[in-house]
């Protein structure tokens, strides 16, 4: 009776073993080339906690893929089918394992009834942590005279969830803009609002403000926004923004602004504290951000331009100029960091790292809005020794820009053309103890190969969040429709 009861045991357990386990190819050519593989996740570096990294053959003919990823501390997951889907829990478990170690990843495709066997490749796991939740981000259409659909979304990275904070079918006929927390802080934020019920949304202390849009005396709104690290105030510029087509270069659209100025916003007495250094009236301030510490207030400067006729000859500096949070003042003297008569070049979107050991910018042949020019390229300025350096580890020959990092400093991500040349997606990378730039990765998707190729949205002004985003869409777009705004006033 025992053996018979053994025997059964292990039956079922060879049942078992037999349903659990994936078929592997037969009869395999083998193949020393890497596999083409979208996205290309070959040898990038990733942290541990990110979605697994799935993909397909850019050969739409392969008809299934076989997929072995192994670990160097241990661990292995397997995936076949039309393209190599992970499970979740394997995947996070294999990196945790493989921390500080390297992921040996084998692909075997079949196409037209043959196995192909590529040449193996590795994927890093590193030792630095990415310490967020997720991403916020902004997805728009590439629409120019309408505002069509879009919206402000938060994404899981650890998965491939995605919620939305709000979308312009709740609010109508508006345009919904650029999603800016603290810090990655997702108890405050702030976003603007364009159309009819224009509005400045600020989240603080667990309360909503809906500001007055636009104010006669700044000449515009309050976009382009930066928190000051202590939260009581924010940065702003103020943009009169025009757009024009390009009919005969390899540029669509140029964005370019007939007026801009730059101002702070205190958030407890709802004052803006306008200074004449960052509101001159012959040139065009724009894009402020406060140091890591809030002494510093770094924004670019360009002399103001006979508009659209030479557009093109608007150039941006880097400058800053010191802050007291005590007072809201700023101080005396404005210092160029990066002067475009030297380069040539002009410089947008700066970012400090949050260790304020370097400031990343984009840099470009003229103008501010480096989405729609393929030469913009990501730079970085060591703030100890004055070096800047072009980031030539992830530059692509299309635009990069919308950088930003991740709380300890060590992550960034930022948004690139590079893939098929007419939407921007957003990227990851790491940043060494020498400041070299890993080679960056796109944001995963379940089925990436089939999102994006479907998705004909642009992901813009992407930033990280420690935790979700708590909102309350339904409300707040029924505030935003409303007539009841916060005034503001002027100091």
């Amino acid at each position: 009776m025992k053996q018979l009861s053994l025997h059964i045991a292990l039956l079922s357990l060879s049942l078992l073993m037999l349903v659990g386990c994936k078929s592997t190819p037969e009869n395999v050519t083998q193949n020393d080339a890497l596999p083409n593989i979208y996205p290309d996740y070959i040898g990038v570096t990733i942290p541990v906690g990110i979605a697994p990294l799935n993909f397909s053959m850019t050969d739409d003919e392969v008809e299934t893929i076989d997929v072995e990823v192994k670990g160097s501390k241990g661990g292995a997951v397997h995936a076949d089918g039309a393209y190599a889907d992970f499970d979740i829990d394997e995947w996070h478990q294999l990196l945790k394992t493989n921390k500080g170690g390297k992921l040996s990843v084998t692909v075997c495709a079949e196409k037209n009834g043959q196995w192909t066997q590529y040449r193996c490749f590795e994927i890093m796991v590193s030792n630095e942590e990415l310490d967020e939740w997720g991403i916020t981000y902004r997805r728009i259409p590439p629409s120019y005279e309408i505002y069509s659909k879009m919206g402000l979304f938060q994404r899981d990275l650890s998965t491939f969830d995605e919620t939305a904070l709000i979308e312009n079918t709740q609010v109508p006929d508006q345009c919904i803009n650029c999603h800016t927390a603290n810090r990655t802080n997702p108890d405050q934020y702030v976003y603007h609002v364009r159309g009819a019920h224009g509005a400045t949304v600020i989240h603080r202390n667990g309360i909503d403000e809906v500001l007055i849009a636009k104010n006669d005396s700044l000449g515009g709104s309050m976009v382009y926004p930066y928190w000051h690290p202590d939260g009581r105030y924010c940065a702003f510029s103020t943009n009169k923004t025009t757009q024009m087509f390009h009919t005969a270069n390899n540029k669509r659209i140029e964005v370019y602004d007939s007026m801009s100025d730059v101002f702070i916003y205190d958030t407890e007495t709802h004052t803006i504290l306008k200074d004449t250094l960052t509101m001159k009236l012959l040139w065009a301030e724009n894009t402020p951000v406060f140091s890591p510490d809030g002494r510093w207030l770094y924004f670019t400067t360009a002399q103001r331009q006979l508009y659209p006729t030479y557009y093109d000859k608007e150039k941006y500096s880097l400058c800053r100029v010191s802050f007291d949070a005590q007072t809201g003042r700023l101080g005396q003297q404005v210092d160029t960091l990066i002067n475009t008569a030297m380069t040539g070049k002009s410089v947008t979107w700066p970012r400090p790292s949050y260790d304020g050991r370097y400031l990343m910018y984009t840099q470009l042949d003229y103008g501010y809005f480096s989405v729609w020019h393929p030469e913009a390229d990501l730079w970085l300025l060591d703030l100890t020794t004055g070096e800047t350096r072009p980031m030539d580890e992830v530059n692509s020959e299309k635009s990069e820009s919308f950088h930003n990092w991740n709380s300890n400093s060590r992550w960034f991500l930022f948004t690139s053309r590079r893939d098929d040349g007419l939407y921007t997606r957003i990227y990851f990378s790491m940043l060494d103890a020498q400041g070299r730039a890993t080679k960056p990765f796109m944001l995963p998707q379940r089925n990436p190969k089939d999102y994006y190729t479907k998705l004909l949205y642009s992901f813009n002004t992407p930033d990280f969040t420690s935790r979700p985003v708590q909102s309350d869409s339904r409300l707040m777009s029924r505030r935003i429709l409303s007539n009841q705004r916060t005034a503001t006033q002027l100091r």
